[in-house]
């Protein structure tokens, strides 16, 4: 596996359970529909909540959640869309980011932002 897939996998195993020790329901992980993924599908008291969970050893480069623009947020709308006229399920939907920075002698740093983005009326459901 390459070194970029195990940091983002740790990541995504650090985020659930971050998010676990919050009080959130992990409902999937890497959901997939098509071409579509969704990293964390959750439950949190009456939302349902789609988490895009961006992993970096340092922030040399600038903080993980800034690689979360236009094209991928889209993407994320689409595939949440899709999970909810699948599963059918009727909660309120909300779209959070789940920054982790691995650094290599210490303690992850781990950066939960609840409501990180909103569909808008120009985001097409697919």
């Amino acid at each position: 596996m390459a070194e970029h897939n195990r940091t983002g996998t740790e990541g995504e195993q650090l985020a659930c359970r971050f998010l676990e020790a919050a009080g959130f329901e992990v409902l999937e992980r890497n959901w997939k529909h098509g071409k579509l993924e969704i990293d964390i599908v959750a439950r949190h008291q009456h939302y349902l909540v789609f988490v895009e969970v961006k992993t970096r050893s340092s922030n040399q480069h600038g903080e993980p959640e800034e690689a979360v623009k236009k094209g991928k947020r889209s993407k994320l709308i689409k595939a949440a869309n899709a999970y909810i006229q699948l599963t059918g399920c009727d909660l309120a939907a909300r779209f959070d980011i789940v920054s982790v920075i691995l650094h290599p002698s210490g303690k992850p740093y781990i950066h939960h932002i609840p409501e990180a983005f909103y569909p808008t009326v120009h985001d097409k459901p697919f």
